[in-house]
């Protein structure tokens, strides 16, 4: 399998290093077991002749000019971690060149990857409209905004919306390496998984920030304020639209846009991390802790603790 991996200026150094590394670690574990074949042919390539990481250092690209067409193409992270500075760089032409490259490649049946902040390239080239994506959780308004055709899920770690694969923040990069390789061979891909010692995390909703993503908007802020001071009590929408001094339907629409839930979603969102937080800093049972966020009893907090974080209430406990 022929992979490229898309270096630009500013290119975040451990996103590209971690693709970089779990595949050479693959192709080593499968070149000492007669039973895996799979073989990953890696190469960086650029649309400049001289390509440096965010820190500086000097990268050994190709010239993707003249190169056959790969079977995927990745896009690794650049270093812009706030909305103005991405901004600023998406419009940079080294960055309007490699977006032709990649729909280039797209029409001869590449797959196309991204992780983290490189999923924007993706997006920006109009390559991901109409189909499911994620990035990094706390760009996820900022990505919203600006494409709006995409249906972005920031919760999940990858996604997959057949031909592209995109993955979520900073160290997602191994996620989106792991899964091309378990696309390939299930068993190497254990296999490497073991050697890196990575478990399973099939969700960002672990890792995010509720209340960093409210700030992105002054209606969706002031939600947030009121929400936690009832995460106990039952949700009513126009109470919830009173109290930020707006209608029901303009709160539905601005969280919407925002952050891609309802008021009642987001409403829940904000009662399971006030679970998860109790969970690890205190001996409270799993229903004296339902009872406290609104639940009518621990069996419901545990079924949505699972479906919105993909880990149980004794793995929880474990880790605090």
């Amino acid at each position: 399998m022929r992979i490229y991996i898309v270096a630009l200026q500013n290119t975040f150094d451990t996103g590209l290093s971690t693709l970089l590394d779990t595949f050479s670690v693959a192709n080593e574990l499968a070149a000492s077991s007669k039973a895996l074949t799979t073989r990953f042919d890696v190469t960086i390539v650029g649309v400049r002749s001289r390509v440096t990481t965010s820190h500086g250092l000097s990268i050994p690209a190709r010239r993707a000019t003249g190169l056959a067409h790969p079977d995927i193409a990745l896009v690794p992270a650049v270093g812009a971690k706030m909305p103005d500075t991405l901004s600023r760089l998406l419009d940079q032409r080294e960055i309007v060149d490699a977006q032709s490259l990649l729909r280039h490649w797209f029409q001869r049946g590449t797959m196309l990857g991204a992780a983290c902040t490189g999923t924007f390239i993706l997006a920006e080239a109009s390559l991901l409209n109409g189909h499911h994506a994620t990035t990094s959780w706390w760009l996820a308004p900022f990505f919203r905004e600006r494409y709006p055709q995409v249906v972005l899920d920031e919760s999940r770690m990858i996604v997959h919306s057949s031909p592209f694969i995109t993955a979520g923040a900073a160290l997602a990069h191994l996620d989106l390496a792991l899964w091309l390789v378990r696309h390939r061979s299930p068993a190497l891909a254990a296999l490497t998984a073991r050697y890196l010692v990575i478990d399973s995390r099939p969700m960002q909703a672990t890792f995010a920030i509720p209340d960093h993503l409210a700030h992105a908007d002054p209606f969706v802020e002031r939600f947030e304020r009121w929400a936690r001071r009832r995460l106990g009590d039952g949700f009513s929408l126009h109470d919830a639209a009173r109290a930020v001094r707006t209608s029901p339907r303009t709160l539905t629409r601005r969280l919407h846009a925002v952050i891609g839930k309802s008021p009642l979603a987001y409403f829940q969102d904000l009662r399971v991390e006030r679970a998860v937080h109790l969970l690890q800093t205190s001996n409270h049972s799993v229903d004296q802790i339902a009872d406290r966020v609104g639940y009518a009893s621990g069996a419901t907090l545990r079924t949505l603790i699972q479906r919105k974080i993909g880990r149980g209430v004794r793995e929880l406990r474990a880790r605090a």
